[in-house]
């Protein structure tokens, strides 16, 4: 096991455990943090949009063309992924994410 740290859209770091070959997503979504993934990671909506620091983004594998399709659909920053699409392995130890804001 290892950890990401998660920062809220209040502001508020979190730091989750995590397990090895759980989406990031289902890591937020299951430690009670407010991110929806409607799709249940699929790929299918952008409700898992969040901003990796900019020191992990060459540790992932970079988006397919389906998540970029689903990123087009909100606004974003070079550092947005779908949470739903990174796999969280050990090279993933403390990883560094903050929820995007919702279209609420």
């Amino acid at each position: 096991m290892g950890v990401i740290h998660v920062t809220d859209r209040a502001g508020q770091r979190h730091t989750l455990e995590a397990i090895e070959g759980w989406r990031v997503m289902e890591i937020i979504r299951d430690w009670g943090l407010p991110i929806e993934g409607l799709c249940g990671g699929a790929c299918e909506c952008a409700t898992c949009h969040v901003f990796v620091d900019e020191q992990w983004l060459d540790k992932l594998y970079p988006p397919t063309e389906e998540e970029e399709d689903q990123l087009d659909t909100v606004v974003t920053k070079p550092n947005s992924r779908l949470s739903c699409q990174i796999i969280w392995t050990p090279e993933l130890d403390g990883l560094e994410v903050t929820l995007a804001p919702t279209g609420n």
